[in-house]
């Protein structure tokens, strides 16, 4: 089954890392709802578009969201701790982050309260100094890749905290090993990211980030929670 290839809003299909040019091919699908089989999901809307040599990239929040790691706010009920340091926390126009009481709550859940008090202590001092970033290097990923309430999420999901995917690497595995084709697992937003899994260990964490930190599937309501990278030249 051929599909036309799209491409997001703002967002360009080919990129030239090191001299070579690859396309970027966002997939659309249905709104993945809570416990939905990652798998069929991704074999429903890849069917068709995968060739030999395409690697295909899977946002975190798909993940999360297959393995019932998202939560409605209103039924997360903050401890006064998170409340107090949510306050600290500096929001952007491309998401809330740990600023709001609830995703803060999750924060204190996933990473454990001493891991979160450190981070958070440590970023506090080294911002006095100009530096950033100190406190997700300390929590870690389960701490950055925590998805709050938006008004430009897909609904439910602007009702909804949505933790990170438990188990990446394991998950990335299993979806390339159902494909057959080599899997990654992104979080990815329009100020940078990471790659959080890899079906593989000869898959280059470092060029696939090169690749897609731009962020070619976008963060509202464009529903491409899939993609494949495809090497044109």
């Amino acid at each position: 089954m051929n599909r036309e290839i799209m491409v997001n809003p703002g967002k360009t299909l080919r990129v030239t890392v090191n001299g070579k040019v690859y396309k970027r091919i966002p997939v659309k699908t249905h709104v993945v709802m809570p416990g939905e089989n990652l798998i069929e999901v991704v074999k429903k809307y890849t069917g068709g578009l995968l060739q030999a040599g395409d690697v295909l990239f899977i946002t975190e929040k798909i993940v999360a969201v297959s393995q019932h790691r998202a939560y409605p706010v209103k039924e997360i009920k903050p401890r006064k701790l998170a409340t107090f340091l949510s306050r600290f926390v500096t929001k952007t126009k491309h998401g809330i982050g740990l600023g709001i009481p609830e995703t803060m709550e999750m924060a204190l859940r996933e990473c454990g309260v001493w891991r979160i008090l450190l981070a958070a202590g440590v970023a506090a001092i080294t911002k006095a100094f100009g530096r950033k970033g100190d406190f997700y290097r300390i929590a870690g990923y389960k701490a950055s890749s925590i998805d709050g309430p938006t008004p430009n999420t897909i609904p439910p999901y602007n009702e909804y905290v949505v933790l990170g995917p438990d188990k990446p690497n394991k998950v990335a595995r299993e979806v390339s090993e159902a494909l057959g084709v080599p899997v990654l697992i992104v979080d990815l937003n329009d100020l940078g990211g990471k790659i959080l899994g890899v079906s593989g260990k000869n898959l280059d964490r470092d060029l696939y980030y090169t690749i897609l930190k731009d962020n070619p599937l976008g963060q509202s309501r464009e529903q491409t929670p899939l993609g494949i990278i495809r090497l044109v030249k």
